[in-house]
């Protein structure tokens, strides 16, 4: 179990943190990490400045498809609002938690359509399918596996959504090169995710706490772009954004990004 303070120097350690504190969070715990609460949780990220709550507000029609015990507050965007979801599409949900995406874009694709939500931490699938049976729900499936070695098909997704997950995850581009594979030709990815416009110092990025925390797995927008143009995607936007009073030991500002390319 990672402390308050340790130094990670390798990826696994990296996912063990993260699946220490989401294990937690999933179960209704105290996550191990106290030193900063979750950056995309509903107590915000904390340092001696200030807190900072990146939860994002969903509309009344996306909440009443939301079973309660669905929110965990661990996002920073909405991508279902921007996904350009339809009825009969496949959607894929990286990083689905308990499910409260997955159950927003259920009702847009409707019962001919299909959402799959995968998720690296078996607390978090187990309490999302817990979720599923609160609103029987028969088009959407939670798979256990990791964003860089996707338990999916490839070419098989028209969507692929996350939110506030993907700066959890050490290899980014292969993170997206698994997006680029899944999707179908034309298909489409919509991720929330956060960024910095600077760089984030050796010592934070690695501590566990800023790791769990969706700070220290952060890297430069213009980087983060550029992961997602080399991995082959097209007409990549950054549609939406949202700057946070987050201090970064460098001056490196926070940001929360939705951005969106097609294969």
């Amino acid at each position: 179990m990672l402390m308050k303070g340790h130094s990670m120097n390798s990826n696994t350690e990296i996912k063990e943190a993260v699946k220490d504190k989401y294990s937690q969070i999933a179960r209704g715990g105290v996550p191990t990490e106290k030193t900063v609460s979750s950056c995309c949780g509903s107590n915000g990220c904390s340092n001696d400045a200030t807190d900072v709550s990146m939860a994002p507000a969903y509309t009344d029609a996306e909440s009443a498809a939301i079973p309660d015990g669905a929110d965990l507050g661990l996002g920073c965007g909405t991508p279902t609002a921007f996904a350009d979801l339809a009825e009969g599409m496949t959607v894929l949900d990286l990083g689905s938690g308990a499910g409260i995406d997955c159950f927003i874009a259920s009702k847009a694709v409707g019962r001919n359509g299909k959402v799959i939500g995968v998720d690296m931490t078996d607390a978090m699938i187990q309490r999302a399918n817990e979720n599923k049976k609160k609103v029987h729900t028969a088009n959407v499936e939670f798979r256990l596996g990791e964003i860089e070695s996707l338990p999916v098909d490839g070419n098989c997704v028209d969507r692929v959504i996350s939110n506030c997950v993907i700066n959890l995850v050490p290899e980014k581009e292969s993170a997206f090169k698994e997006i680029y594979r899944v999707l179908k030709p034309g298909g489409k990815f919509t991720v929330s995710d956060i960024v910095t416009d600077g760089v984030i110092s050796d010592l934070e990025r690695k501590n566990a706490a800023l790791w769990a925390g969706c700070i220290s797995g952060a890297i430069d927008r213009r980087e983060y772009i550029g992961i997602i143009e080399r991995c082959g995607f097209k007409n990549v936007r950054v549609i939406s954004e949202k700057k946070y009073d987050y201090a970064l030991s460098g001056g490196a500002g926070l940001y929360s990004i939705t951005v969106t390319g097609a294969k």
